[in-house]
């Protein structure tokens, strides 16, 4: 099953938190300054048309996980001894939301009003209210996480690195890597535009023909035209002058750490689903092309619209009514969508370090997108989970599983922690041929099974999901935790601290601790800067009509913890 921000609150999976295993770190052992240790972010009272702010909790301690060690020692945090800490950052998902291959009205199929043919979740995801913002909060981000680099809560170590796991971008084009790394990297300015550079082009503005009410317009709706459905019915306020703001030149803060990347499904797909090499030649046509498709026309269905986008999206275009369906928009070459190969190039044009951003001259030379390197004690071990045949869910390729093989019975460290981006229960994509990659599959299980096979492994970081989860993968060897960690586009828009420390009694601890990006709780009325816009970002987020009921933020065992295990 794909998992995306519409099925995974419908798949019920349970809560990690069960009885028992929740037990509160003393406190003298955590300083919380600047993490949800601390204070927590949360939906207020819900006002107009279900609307809330958002309004500041308190702080939330460390639950101890015990499924490896179920008495630990009682004077561990007296003892213990640091042995690296790092930033994981993922989804963070920067959209080029004036793109003609942001598909926004393919949305319309999953809306509470939606009529058609539900028979796929593959355009879930397309559009949210707040997405023009996606820079801004990636900058804020960076601004939190560099609050706290200088010592991480628990073992008081500096932050070594940070690592993003996956979706980087949002629909693999060149701009949106390219904000992505200078905006990490920082010593440049950013201008999150297309396009045309003096005006807004896309579903958001008021463009007269091509208005549509299923999307927000914070700048209100044309004359003689209603009232757009969120601030009609979801509450959701004006804001003059935010298109104008969020295509505003910044300087970014850039991270003060060598930063890492590991290789995404939106950073490897046409829509984190359609591969570039096939399905994705015509897509990139109409990523770099002058229309953009704001409406569906009556009666096309979901079987519809799937088999146009697999046989001839140019066609499906080309077949639609200017002013009705489609506007036309300033054509950009920035907005090409790249290949594996490309984005990894990309990668060598930074500001920040190391060069590359852990993709190695052999990646560059075979295209691909997996390597590893060593950090202290600690093995770092980056998969690409992204499977090049298309679809959101992932797997391995037969000679990546044999490397990882190669590399878990050879370790170059103490202890080794795998980072992707897909978890181990969305590997499961045996897809071949279709992207013109012909290599076997290697799925979830089997790579599970395997890193239970080498008791280095402590740690499997990954993100995809958008939501706060640990897991306790017992068995083999001893078994390893995975964690994984909500995206920056979603409600709460988070990303983890990772402490792993020496108990000095055969166990280890591993600290992860949610931090929250740097914004207020609200924008006060203000555009004036990335952090005022975050904060909007971030209120909007919490509103998202086919969001409000959803838990991104996982069970309480789910965000901030310590998860015990036994010492290799």
């Amino acid at each position: 099953m794909q998992i995306t921000r519409r099925n995974l609150i419908r798949s019920g999976l349970a809560a990690a938190a069960v009885s028992g295993i929740l037990r509160p770190v003393p406190a003298l052992a955590v300083v919380p300054t600047g993490t949800t240790l601390a204070r927590t972010w949360q939906r207020g009272a819900p006002g107009a048309g279900g609307y809330r702010k958002i309004v500041a909790g308190g702080g939330e301690p460390h639950v101890v996980r015990t499924e490896f060690v179920t008495t630990p020692a009682a004077d561990r945090a007296t003892r213990r001894t640091g042995v690296l800490a790092f930033a994981q950052l993922s989804d963070v998902h920067v959209v080029d939301a004036q793109s003609p291959m942001r598909l926004e009205w393919l949305d319309r199929f999953d809306d509470t009003d939606a009529v058609g043919d539900p028979t796929t979740t593959l355009t879930s995801s397309s559009y949210r209210a707040h997405e023009m913002l996606s820079a801004q909060v990636a900058d804020s981000m960076v601004r939190a996480i560099n609050a706290v680099a200088g010592a991480a809560p628990v073992t008081r170590l500096p932050l070594d690195f940070a690592i993003q796991t996956g979706d980087n971008a949002d629909n693999a084009q060149y701009n949106e890597t390219r904000w992505n790394i200078d905006i990490l990297s920082g010593g440049k300015v950013v201008t999150p535009d297309s396009g045309n550079r003096t005006k807004w082009e896309g579903v958001a503005d008021q463009d007269l023909l091509s208005y549509d009410p299923h999307y927000w317009h914070p700048d209100g709706q044309p004359v003689l035209r209603p009232v757009d459905i969120p601030r009609k019915q979801y509450g959701f306020p004006k804001v003059p002058g935010l298109l104008t703001a969020a295509r505003r030149p910044f300087t970014p803060a850039g991270l003060r750490m060598p930063w890492f990347t590991a290789f995404g499904n939106h950073d490897g797909g046409v829509q984190g689903n359609f591969p570039p090499k096939t399905l994705g030649v015509g897509m990139n046509a109409i990523a770099t092309g002058s229309l953009k498709i704001i409406s569906p026309p009556a009666g096309l269905s979901q079987a519809d619209l799937l088999h146009a986008l697999r046989t001839d999206p140019l066609g499906l275009l080309n077949s639609l009514e200017v002013g009705t369906h489609v506007r036309v928009v300033s054509a950009d070459k920035d907005r090409r969508i790249l290949t594996r190969a490309q984005v990894v190039e990309e990668h060598f044009t930074t500001t920040g370090a190391p060069v590359g951003h852990g993709f190695t001259a052999q990646n560059r030379a075979q295209g691909t997108a997996y390597y590893t390197y060593v950090r202290g004690q600690v093995q770092v071990i980056v998969l690409d989970t992204v499977n090049p045949n298309g679809y959101a869910d992932g797997s391995l390729d037969q000679a990546q599983m044999t490397w990882l093989t190669d590399e878990l019975a050879t370790p170059r460290a103490a202890y080794q922690v795998i980072c992707s981006h897909h978890t181990s229960e969305t590997m499961g994509n045996p897809l071949v041929a279709t992207g013109g990659d012909l290599s076997p599959r290697v799925l979830g299980p089997a790579v599970v099974t395997l890193l239970q096979a080498h008791p280095r492994v402590i740690a499997w970081i990954n993100g995809h999901s958008h939501r706060n989860q640990v897991w306790a993968r017992t068995g083999g060897a001893r078994g390893f935790w995975e964690i994984n960690t909500a995206s920056h586009i979603d409600f709460p828009q988070q990303s983890r601290l990772v402490e792993i420390a020496d108990n000095d009694d055969g166990t280890l601890s591993i600290f992860a601790t949610m931090v929250d990006h740097a914004a207020p709780a609200s924008y006060g009325g203000s555009l004036a800067n990335t952090l005022k816009l975050a904060s909007l970002s971030r209120e909007l987020s919490a509103n998202d009509w086919q969001e409000r009921t959803a838990n991104r933020n996982g069970a309480v065992a789910d965000r901030n913890v310590e998860l015990l295990i036994q010492k290799p």
